[in-house]
C-alpha cells in the first residue's frame, strides 16, 4: 500500500465510500420497484424458513430418539444440522426462487434474491467447516468472523471496509500497526494453528502406535512436535501479514526478563518435566509413592504429573517435586515388588511349624508369586511373643498393596486357627502388697483426724 498519502485522508475517503453505498442501497429499497420487491421476497422466505425450522426441529428430535447405537460423530452431525435447519431451508427456497425468477424475468430483477441465496449457502458451509475448531468460544468467533467477511465480499464492499480498517492505525516512527493488520494476523495465525493442531494430532497418533518407543519418549516426542508446529505457525503467520518483529526485539527482551523472574517455578517445572521424560525415571503407568501419596502415573504434562490413587483421587504433583523429592517408583526397572508383614506367636508354639504354616498360607494367596517363594524368619524374642517376618513377592503393584497384605494376614489367621497356633497379646498383672495396703489406710486415717 502506498504510504506517501495522508493516512487520515484515506480513512475519510473509505468511510465516505461506505456511507454512499449504504445510502444508495437504502434509497433503492425505500422506493417502490423491483429492488423493494426482492427485499420483501427475501423477508418472506426468511419467515417461511423460520416456521419450517420449528416444524422440522421436532421431527428430527423424534427421529433421533428412535435411533440407537449411533456413534458420537453421527450425533454431532445431526445436532449441527438441526441447529442450522432454518438457514438450510432459507438457502434452498431462495435458490429455487432465484432460478425461477431468472427464467421468467430479467436477471437484474432477481439479483438480491440470488445474493441472499449465495450468502445463505456460504454461511451454512462456514458453520459446518468451523467444527474443526474444538474450542467452543473460539469456534463462535471464527464463525461470526467468516460470516462477516463473506457478507462484505459478496456485497462488493470488502475493499472499502479494508481501507477503513487500515486507516485505524497506530504509528510510532517506522512502526505501524492497524486494525486490519491485527485482524489479518489473527485469521492467518488461527488458520495455521488449526492446521498445526490437525497435523500434531495425526503425528501424535502415529507416535503412540509405535510400540518400539517407550511411553516417556512418546510423550516427549509429542510435546516436541506440538511445540515446533505451533511455533512455526505463529512466526509464519506474523511474517505472512508483514509484521516486522525487529522493532519489538528490545520490548520483548524486557518483557522476557520480567517474565523470567515472575515465572521461575513455572520454568522450573517445565525443565523438570523435560528431564523426567529424557532420563525415563518416571513414565505413564508407573506406580509411585511420594510422601503420603501412593498411586500410578496417569499422564505427564509440561507442568505437572497426574497421579491417581486407589480411592480415585487425582493428585497433580509439580514436576519439580518429582525431581527434588524422594520418590519411590515401584515399577521403575521391573514390576516385581517385595512386601513384608510382621506377626508374632506364643512361646509355646513350635517355631519350625509356624514358619512352615506361614509360607504355605502366603503361597496359597492370589497374586503372590510362586517362583519367588515366600520366606519366613524369626526376627526376635519379644516380651510376650516370638516375632516373625514374612516376605513375599508380587508383580502387579497397580492392583494395590494394602489389599494383598490383608489377604495374606487373613490366610495366616485361618492357618493358625486350624493348627492351634496362638497369637498372643501383651498382658500385665498388678499385685497389691499387704504392707502397702496398711500404709495407705494409716495415711488416710491421719488425714481424717487432722
Amino acid at each position: 500500500m502506498d504510504r506517501s498519502t495522508d493516512p487520515f485522508a484515506d480513512f475519510l475517503i473509505s468511510l465516505e465510500g461506505i456511507w454512499i453505498n449504504a445510502m444508495a442501497f437504502l434509497s433503492g429499497v425505500i422506493q417502490p420497484g423491483w429492488r423493494q420487491n426482492q427485499v420483501l421476497i427475501v423477508l418472506g422466505l426468511a419467515l417461511v424458513a423460520w416456521m419450517l425450522h420449528r416444524v422440522s426441529d421436532k421431527a428430527i428430535r423424534n427421529w433421533v430418539r428412535s435411533r440407537q447405537g449411533w456413534a458420537k460423530w453421527q450425533l454431532r452431525v445431526v445436532v449441527q444440522v438441526r441447529r442450522r435447519m432454518g438457514l438450510i431451508w432459507f438457502a434452498l427456497m431462495a435458490y429455487i426462487v432465484y432460478e425461477v425468477m431468472q427464467s421468467v424475468t430479467w436477471p437484474s430483477r432477481s439479483y438480491l434474491v440470488g445474493l441472499a441465496a449465495t450468502l445463505a449457502i456460504v454461511w451454512v458451509g462456514i458453520a459446518f467447516a468451523a467444527q474443526l475448531v474444538r474450542n467452543r468460544p473460539l469456534r463462535r468467533i471464527v464463525i461470526w468472523s467468516l460470516w462477516i467477511y463473506a457478507t462484505l465480499y459478496f456485497l462488493n464492499i470488502s475493499d472499502d471496509v479494508a481501507s477503513f480498517l487500515d486507516g485505524l492505525a497506530i504509528e510510532i516512527g517506522e512502526f505501524r500497526l492497524s486494525v486490519l493488520t491485527l485482524i489479518t494476523a489473527s485469521v492467518v495465525i488461527g488458520a495455521l494453528f488449526t492446521v498445526a493442531r490437525l497435523v500434531s494430532q495425526a503425528t501424535a497418533s502415529t507416535i503412540r502406535k509405535n510400540e518400539e518407543i517407550s511411553p516417556s519418549m512418546q510423550v516427549l516426542a509429542v510435546k516436541g512436535v506440538q511445540l515446533a508446529l505451533y511455533g512455526f505457525a505463529f512466526f509464519m503467520g506474523v511474517k505472512a501479514v508483514g509484521i516486522d518483529l525487529t522493532g519489538l526485539a528490545v520490548l520483548s527482551g524486557a518483557i522476557g526478563v520480567g517474565l523470567g523472574f515472575g515465572l521461575q517455578k513455572v520454568v522450573s517445572n517445565l525443565v523438570s518435566g523435560v528431564i523426567i521424560l529424557i532420563d525415563k525415571s518416571i513414565k505413564p503407568g508407573d506406580v509411585i509413592s511420594l510422601g503420603e501419596t501412593f498411586g500410578w502415573i496417569q499422564t505427564l504434562g509440561a507442568r505437572y504429573a497426574s497421579v491417581v490413587t486407589r480411592d480415585g483421587k487425582e493428585y497433580l504433583i509439580p514436576n519439580e517435586d518429582l525431581i527434588t523429592g524422594q520418590v519411590v517408583n515401584w515399577s521403575h526397572s521391573n514390576d516385581f515388588v517385595r512386601l513384608d508383614i510382621y506377626f508374632g506367636t506364643a512361646y509355646s508354639d513350635d517355631p519350625h511349624k509356624v514358619r512352615k504354616l506361614a509360607i504355605e498360607a502366603a503361597s496359597g494367596v492370589d497374586r503372590v508369586l510362586s517362583f519367588k517363594a515366600p520366606v519366613c524368619h524369626i526376627v526376635g524374642f519379644g516380651d510376650s511373643s516370638v516375632d516373625y517376618i514374612l516376605r513375599f513377592w508380587i508383580r502387579d503393584p497397580t492392583g494395590g498393596l494394602t489389599n494383598i497384605r490383608g489377604n495374606v494376614y487373613l490366610a495366616l489367621w485361618d492357618a493358625f486357627k486350624e493348627n492351634d497356633i496362638s497369637i498372643p497379646f501383651p498382658q500385665r498383672e498388678v499385685l497389691m502388697l499387704q504392707d502397702s495396703k496398711l500404709a495407705v489406710s494409716r495415711g488416710a486415717r491421719k488425714s481424717t483426724e487432722d
